[in-house]
């Protein structure tokens, strides 16, 4: 049966995944590979952003998993 502190980190990964991934999603790019309206500053903010989302939730997951929640 998993522990509290295990659902209370997946229940803040997904929180912040699902945060971060709204408030970038008013700057985003246009179609297919060209760029949207978006300055360049902004577009660089929204990588670091989404990027470093990604790598804490994939960190959170790994965490969890070597500790055997």
């Amino acid at each position: 049966m998993p522990n509290s502190s295990g659902l209370r980190i997946s229940r803040l990964a997904i929180a912040a995944s699902l945060a971060l991934g709204a408030s970038s999603a008013i700057a985003a790019q246009g179609p297919g590979v060209e760029a949207g309206a978006a300055s360049p500053l902004t577009q660089l903010v929204m990588t670091i952003l989404v990027y470093g989302a990604s790598a804490a939730v994939v960190g959170a997951g790994l965490i969890g998993a070597l500790r055997g929640n």
